[in-house]
């Protein structure tokens, strides 16, 4: 008689994806070099320092990476049981903007909430828990993905509370873009048919749309965004007004030519470019380390894009599956609106680069679900268990 025992292997001892660890790393190295340089004149502006910004940085990147390695010690599967929490985790997140002596508003917009360390983005606390909420939501529903009404429809519906406290009391649109885009990445990837995502997206977007023109005609709410839109139709029109980040923008990335003018060498970054340590870094980026430079950071991103769905396409089960693509689209979405954004191949929106761009807190949260993501590719062997055969 024979008898088979198994043994469970403890799957926090597994490595890691080292590829992906190494990108990481890369593009937090490069973010911090740069953030030290493009933030330099408005530092020693601001502050009698042009070290301020660089050491807060450093500081978050440092918690962040410990953060990381934690985390990604700790079974993914738990999330799952929580998914509904994060839910409603997330949209608590998105009120603290408007309790008192908490919710903080810059540059005429409530999105930043201030808990004593520092300022942030509720929104990015947010992006995190939704992505654990339909990546349960999703699988436990997975039967129902076929059908339109509660496959397609019923899948949207909580995005409802989210977006409506994003647009309506934050007047945060990139984020729930982003949000929508991320969601709907992660619906088709679970099954939900393409078409009847289409005839949503199409009608949805259309209602969007015509909403907030609407609004923007009707009580002045979001004409900024019009303003935008006309800017990057034509920046000169207006080059000292809603042109003028576009316009220096473009000068930086011109001056850069084929290889840059060197590091630290950019002049754009000397006040011309509001907070070029923000959403515009990628042009102190073009401009000091030229073209070549730019195919460097793009190219740092695509390959994260590759590892995150090749951990996606191993993962163990649905779940782990679909968290995966929702990270990496988290990341792969905003480098690209960012970046496309810096070059004027669309209009502007406050979105930060991953990783590179300056805000202590929002990559700290980013280092998290990087942490998340690493968890995943511990668990992609397909042996779990060792089995010994015993002769009784």
């Amino acid at each position: 008689m024979q008898k088979k025992a198994k043994k469970t292997i403890n799957n926090s001892k597994k490595p890691f994806d080292f590829i992906l660890c190494i990108i990481i790393f890369l593009l937090l190295s490069l973010g911090i070099v740069m953030v030290l340089s493009a933030s330099a004149p408005s530092s020693l502006s601001d502050y009698g320092t042009s070290y301020h910004y660089v050491v807060r940085q450093g500081g978050f990147a440092v918690v962040g990476i410990a953060v990381m390695l934690f985390v990604s010690k700790i079974d993914y599967h738990i999330y799952k049981k929580f998914y509904k929490i994060a839910y409603w985790f997330g949209v608590a997140a998105l009120l603290l903007v408007v309790v008192p002596k908490i919710g903080v508003e810059i540059n005429g917009a409530k999105r930043w909430a201030d808990l004593g360390f520092g300022t942030f983005q509720p929104s990015e606390i947010t992006k995190i828990c939704l992505i654990i909420f339909y990546a349960g939501y999703l699988t436990d529903h997975k039967n129902e993905l076929n059908n339109f009404w509660k496959g397609c429809i019923k899948s949207f519906v909580p995005l409802i509370i989210p977006i409506g406290i994003l647009f309506f009391l934050q007047d945060h649109l990139s984020a729930s873009i982003v949000i929508i885009m991320i969601t709907s990445i992660m619906m088709v990837m679970a099954g939900i048919k393409i078409s009847h995502f289409l005839t949503i997206g199409i009608t949805g977007g259309s209602a969007a749309v015509a909403g907030m023109l609407l609004l923007a005609m009707a009580k002045g709410k979001g004409g900024f965004r019009i303003a935008r839109i006309t800017s990057f139709l034509d920046p000169w029109a207006d080059a000292k007004g809603s042109g003028w980040q576009v316009i220096q923008g473009l000068y930086a990335i011109g001056s850069g030519g084929l290889f840059g003018v060197g590091l630290g060498q950019s002049k754009q970054k000397y006040l011309y470019i509001p907070e070029p340590h923000n959403d515009f870094i990628f042009a102190i980026i073009a401009e000091e380390l030229g073209f070549i430079g730019c195919l460097a950071v793009i190219a740092l991103f695509a390959v994260f894009i590759w590892r995150g769905l090749l951990i996606s396409m191993k993962a163990q089960d649905s779940f782990g599956s679909l968290v995966a693509v929702g990270i990496t689209s988290l990341v792969g979405v905003q480098a690209i609106i960012n970046i496309a954004v810096v070059t004027s191949s669309m209009p502007a929106t406050g979105m930060s680069l991953p990783f590179i761009s300056y805000g202590g807190t929002a990559l700290l949260i980013l280092l998290f679900s990087m942490g998340i993501l690493l968890n995943i590719s511990r668990s992609n062997s397909k042996v779990w268990h060792i089995g010994e055969v015993h002769n009784v």
